[in-house]
This record gives C-alpha cells, structure tokens and sequence, in this order.
C-alpha cells in the first residue's frame, strides 16, 4: 500500500497534501497505529467521567476522538480537540466538541479527566514539554489521566539499533517504498525529537513497539503533598 503523499523536505504539518494524504500515510509508516489507537481508548475509558472533559491534544483529523466516541456519548463527557495546523483541523473528522487551532503550550486548559497526546510529544519543542506536562498534571482531576503515545531517544547498545531495524522492517512490510521511508525520516531532522524517558519516569507503560511507546499517568485520588481544592476541580501542588 503506497501513498501520493509528496513528501516536503522539511516535514510540516502546515501542508495541505500532508493534511490529505495524512491518514494512509501515517498508517503505512506505522502498521501499529491502529492497535495503539484501540489500546489509549480502552485505557481512556477507565477514566472518562460521567459529564466530564476529554482533551484530544495534537489531534489531526479526529484518529483518537472517532475511538472515543461512543464513551463520550454513554458518559455525556465532552471533547476538546487541540490541532496547531490549520491545514489539519480543516480536515477533523471527529466527534461533535470544541476545536481548538492553536498551539497547545498556549493553550488555558480546564479542569479535564482525561488528556491523551498521541504522537504529539515528538513534535514539541524539548524545551517546553516539562512545563506542559506539569501544566496538565496540575489541572488533571483527582483519579483521573494522562495518555501519552510517543517515540523515544534510543536507549544506546545493540538493543537500540534492533528496535530500530524492527520500525523500518515493519515499514517495508507495510508497502512503504524504501525511498519513502528514507526521505521521511531526512524530512524530520529538527522538526522530531524523541521524548526521553526520563519526562515520563513513574509513569506506567502499556504499549511498545520498536522505539514508539506508550504511557499513562494517573492523577492521585487523594493529592500527596498538595492542597485539594474545594470544587473537587483537580488539585494544586505545593
């Protein structure tokens, strides 16, 4: 399976063939895209409150919000989609919510019970991923989470160099032409940066496949060192 994705040279998603094509084409470079799908909205579902609030942060064309529909439905929950490229929100397909166009380091969030990142991370400038992480944190409800899907930095030795072959292996076996997958990967150099595992040290794995992984966090019932709020709106860190 191929695609007509014109690759840029530097990858965008600010391009209106990318937002086209960006459904095939995500699922032709990675063949594991639909089972962590299914695996962050499983997860999510665990969490969504009945009346509650869903951030879909990264969202493209909808891939997460279309998997959590009928929970949002059951729970009456509601969505917020944040996608930083008009190119891609012009092509949401995802449940009725709000759609935010913006840069989600910007972004005020409220209160939520669930937020997912699904290959957002990467594409995040370094310097301001702790800062957003320890924002949503902050402003996740009691016993409720965080789902993060996202490359990581190569752990060094033999075995990081096995992981990698076993992402491009499963490329190929997709249908990527080689010359795709090659000029892919050049098009990311300073645009995608791997997430180090230390930004996501305690958190609990559940996914992993090559050098993609997946993580959740789950906020305290009960806040430790922190300060409940009275309105059972998330809690403050002291």
């Amino acid at each position: 399976m191929t695609t007509t994705l014109a690759i840029p040279p530097s990858w965008t998603f600010e391009d209106a063939g990318v937002a086209e094509h960006f459904d095939s084409h995500v699922r032709e470079q990675l063949p594991w895209y639909g089972l962590a799908t299914t695996a962050v909205a499983h997860l999510a579902r665990h969490y969504i409150a009945d009346d509650g609030l869903v951030y879909d942060i990264g969202c493209s064309t909808g891939n997460i919000g279309r998997a959590l529909a009928d929970a949002l439905d059951e729970r009456r929950a509601r969505l917020i989609a944040i996608e930083k490229s008009p190119e891609m929100a012009s092509r949401y397909a995802g449940p009725a919510g709000t759609l935010v166009i913006d840069d989600c380091t910007q972004v005020q969030f409220e209160p939520f019970d669930v937020a997912v990142l699904f290959l957002t991370m990467m594409f995040i400038p370094a310097r301001a991923r702790l800062a957003l992480l320890d924002l949503l944190r902050q402003r996740c409800r009691p016993g409720g989470a965080i789902i993060l899907v996202d490359k990581l930095e190569a752990t060094g030795g033999y075995i990081a160099t096995a992981l990698w072959r076993l992402t491009l292996a499963a490329k190929l076996d997709q249908g990527a032409a080689p010359a795709d997958v090659l000029a892919k990967e050049l098009s990311l150099i300073g645009v995608q940066r791997p997430i180090s595992t230390a930004l996501v040290a305690g958190w609990q794995p559940f996914f992993r496949y090559g050098d993609f992984a997946g993580f959740i966090w789950e906020a305290p019932q009960v806040p430790t060192g922190g300060v409940a709020r009275r309105d059972g709106e998330g809690f403050d860190v002291a």
